[in-house]
């Protein structure tokens, strides 16, 4: 990262990846729904609504970043990340999580494929695209490291109160705002025949084309199921972990007068911690064991780390810390694979496309892990959440499907 800190604008960049941190609210979310009165179930259903919503925005963000700019979109994301987090301090009725839910799921969309389309784009511009899985993989370990501390005071702010770690996240994305418009436009958008937008018709076309290609027509699918994999994992972490460090705590001496939530902020510190290292190496991984091996060898690695709790409960947490490693490595790996095998000209319209795939798969999935959670539990729902995945690649192993290009 020397050198690249040297230049403004991936300074700037990685200035953004702090501010877009949810590193205060993170490791208490789940605990704050359910100090709510919320049940798995309704936090299943509003999951379920923020991917339905992500997926139903998807493309029209995209061709908005596409139209406008992807800077001024990504600030637009910002922004409602930001109202979307305070509004969390006041709301009181599952109908109002909805709507914030509904809002997040805007921020989400404009931020998912336009900021991979802009950081893409300006390196072809300034230097070389070949160096996106770096630059991508160290912003984002800039995120997790500020996401580390973020965890620990948001443990410590959720003891004084639940809703302090949510006015603490508010004023980081309001300041992301201000990041986001620090950075530069792509230049290829200053040009009109570049930048002309794609119509519906056109967009459809484009991504129909992109994703029926060889390189993307399994692909795509594979990492949409890992994602959703381990999105709905995530939201059992803080159960399961209250759970067994109430265990392990129990004969503790005065360990166990310390408060699961500001200990919950320090595991999720060590979560951070792990992704930050796993993503800043994401290109040296990719060089040793070759990008292919790795794109289809950590999302089977990851499932079979899940199914490791349900027979050893005090598994759970190494189970964690893999899971979130893989997911940091894994992110540039895929982004720098699209990037890749899509075109300048609408590329975060494919991008943004990719995403909704993602949340397609996720929509379903979401509320159905609830119900089973309030049925079998949360350790038992993520075990099998992890079997499921390698059944899935297991079938398509047999069938002769390869997702990745060869």
């Amino acid at each position: 990262m020397a050198s690249d800190v040297h230049d403004p604008v991936i300074r700037a960049y990685y200035a953004y990846q702090l501010t877009a941190s949810a590193g205060f609210i993170w490791p208490v979310f789940t605990l704050f729904l359910l100090w709510n009165g919320l049940s798995f179930a309704q936090i299943g259903t509003l999951g379920a609504v923020s991917a339905v919503l992500v997926a139903a925005l998807e493309v029209p963000t995209g061709g908005f970043a596409d139209r406008v700019g992807r800077r001024n979109a990504l600030a637009v994301g910002m922004a409602a990340m930001a109202a979307s987090v305070a509004g969390f301090v006041v709301a009181e009725t599952f109908l109002a999580f909805v709507a914030l839910y509904a809002l997040w799921a805007l921020a989400l969309s404009l931020r998912s494929g336009t900021a991979d389309a802009w950081l893409y784009e300006t390196l072809r511009e300034r230097t070389d695209e070949s160096s996106f899985t770096r630059v991508r993989g160290r912003g984002g370990a800039a995120n997790q490291w500020g996401s580390a501390l973020a965890m620990v005071a948001g443990g410590l702010l959720y003891v004084r109160h639940p809703t302090y770690p949510f006015v603490a996240a508010a004023v980081l994305h309001a300041l992301g705002v201000a990041a986001v418009l620090s950075l530069p436009e792509n230049e290829a958008l200053g040009d009109p025949a570049a930048s002309e937008a794609l119509g519906v018709r056109e967009a459809l076309g484009l991504i129909r084309a992109e994703f029926l290609a060889p390189a993307l027509r399994a692909f795509v699918p594979f990492v949409a199921l890992f994602f959703a994999v381990v999105g709905t994992a995530d939201t059992y972490i803080q159960p399961i972990t209250v759970g067994v460090l109430e265990g392990a705590t129990a004969a503790a001496g005065p360990l166990a007068a310390v408060p699961e939530a500001a200990t919950l902020g320090v595991a999720y510190a060590g979560f951070a911690a792990l992704a930050a290292t796993a993503s800043y190496h994401a290109e040296a991984v990719a060089d040793r064991v070759g990008a292919r091996r790795a794109l289809l060898g950590v999302p089977v690695l990851v499932a079979a780390l899940l199914l490791a709790p349900v027979a050893v409960p005090l598994l759970a947490l190494p189970a964690f810390f893999g899971m979130k490693g893989g997911e940091a490595l894994y992110k540039p790996l895929v982004n720098q694979y699209l990037n890749d095998r899509t075109g300048s000209r609408g590329r975060a319209t494919v991008l943004s496309a990719a995403s909704l795939v993602y949340a397609l798969v996720r929509a379903p999935l979401k509320p159905v892990a609830g119900y089973a959670a309030d049925l079998a539990g949360p350790v038992a729902l993520v075990a099998g959440l992890g079997a499921g995945f390698l059944l899935v690649a297991g079938v398509l192993a047999l069938g002769g499907a390869d997702p990745v290009e060869r």
